[in-house]
């Protein structure tokens, strides 16, 4: 039982190693000279250490514009998907009425398209809407994109919490919001999280839907800041990596903060019905 033991954790060790090792090659190459970069012989350690790769990241054209697009659209999307996600979840579990269960057919189906297959309709109900090329128009997107998960995944941890607790709540006299608020919500919580690193993860990594769906080039996000590093004359590899770095640092600061009740998240209501 011991060595079994010994030989999962090493197994386990390995594999770590083996999916941080990225990481942590993204994170030398970044502070490496350039000249060191595209070596024949790799350097495992940044030496002599260098920031140039950064600074010439962060001095390239439109950067901070590109950030503070990135934060707005993905904070707009990660708060409107997660409340309209839980009152239509709501909906759904506590009340009965017509087209309930075609409406969680319909949510299900969309899940399954592949989202390129819903640039050109998104692009003509934009055009259509004359929202193209504006912060509001790319949020209603991702909006599009992210709802069906989040309302699924949402319903899904609604369904473990008892219906009694809020009609016993009803029964000392608290209306239908201060359920939401005082028991709903806190009991979901968790699930809200989960949800959370879904919408937001896709409205920060996306490139596609930001490219087609602005003209503008002050209306671009940080997915199409990452291109501008690889041009026809080549690619500045080390400016990419260092730019990388920086787009994921966010990234890494939002698990961080949420990373304990993502794991609650991620195992309450697995398998909820």
């Amino acid at each position: 039982m011991r060595r079994r033991r010994r030989a999962l954790n090493a197994a386990a060790v390995v594999f770590c190693l083996v999916w941080a090792f990225p990481v942590y090659w993204m994170l030398n190459t970044t502070f490496k000279p350039y000249g060191d970069i595209l070596t024949p012989t790799p350097r495992f350690l940044p030496i002599p250490f260098s920031l140039a790769n950064l600074t010439d990241a962060v001095e390239k054209p439109y950067f901070t514009t590109y950030l503070r697009n990135s934060l707005v659209v993905t904070g707009a999307v990660v708060v409107l998907s997660i409340v309209v996600a839980f009152f239509a979840a709501t909906a759904l579990t506590r009340f009965r009425f017509l087209g309930r269960r075609s409406f969680l057919l319909g949510v299900l189906v969309i899940q399954m398209i592949p989202q390129p297959a819903l640039l050109i309709p998104l692009f003509l109900s934009l055009r259509s809407m004359h929202l193209l090329n504006s912060l509001i128009g790319l949020t209603v997107t991702y909006l599009a994109l992210v709802l069906p998960f989040t309302i699924w995944t949402l319903r899904g941890f609604l369904y473990g919490v008892p219906v009694e607790l809020e009609e016993a709540a009803m029964v000392d006299g608290a209306g239908r919001l201060t359920v939401i608020r005082s028991i709903l919500l806190p009991l979901v919580m968790p699930g809200v999280i989960a949800t959370s690193v879904f919408a937001f993860i896709t409205a920060w990594n996306d490139y596609i839907f930001a490219y087609v769906m602005m003209k503008d080039q002050s209306r671009y996000t940080l997915p199409v800041w990452l291109v501008s590093f690889s041009t026809n004359t080549g690619t500045d590899y080390g400016g990419l990596i260092a730019a990388s770095t920086l787009f994921a640092l966010p990234v890494v600061v939002f698990f961080m903060i949420i990373q304990r009740r993502l794991v609650a998240g991620m195992t309450a209501g697995a398998v909820k019905e």
